[in-house]
């Protein structure tokens, strides 16, 4: 799949970390370095506009060295890029950590996954099938 992309940035464009991988590395598009203390948030630019196929979403999503070893995480995680979306691809960081944490230009700051998406149409009706699980919610199964 081919997806037009315009990069305003200096950075490479996106690529798969190795061959298999399902999402490619965003990198910070920043003038100067911006620093995310404890427990706030941030709008981090990546200077990437897409078009992509209709059928298609972008959804991005943490990197889980970020994760782990800082406690930085996309917030509205995965967030989604509509197909008819012509702006900047922005990335909203946290800092879940008790550190300001200094973000890089060039820096690898989430990851961007491709998936194919249906839209549906509502069928209104009074009632629906039985399971056998039912209405069972979270932690239904007795384990959480």
């Amino acid at each position: 799949m081919k997806v037009k992309v315009i990069n305003r940035s200096e950075n490479s464009l996106p690529e798969y970390g190795t061959a298999h991988a399902a999402g490619l590395d965003l990198r910070a598009n920043l003038n100067m370095p911006m620093v995310l203390e404890p427990l706030k948030r941030a709008l981090v630019p990546t200077g990437l506009f897409l078009e992509l196929p209709i059928g298609y979403e972008a959804q991005v999503r943490p990197r889980s060295g970020l994760a782990i070893k800082h406690g930085i995480t996309v917030l509205n995680s995965p967030g989604t890029i509509d197909a008819d979306y012509r702006g900047e691809v922005m990335v909203i960081l946290v800092n879940l950590s008790d550190e300001a944490f200094t973000i890089n230009h060039g820096e690898r700051i989430a990851q961007l996954v491709m998936a194919k998406h249906e839209q549906i149409e509502w069928d209104t009706v009074s009632e629906l099938e039985e399971t056998a699980r039912g209405a069972g919610g979270f932690g239904h199964t007795g384990k959480l």
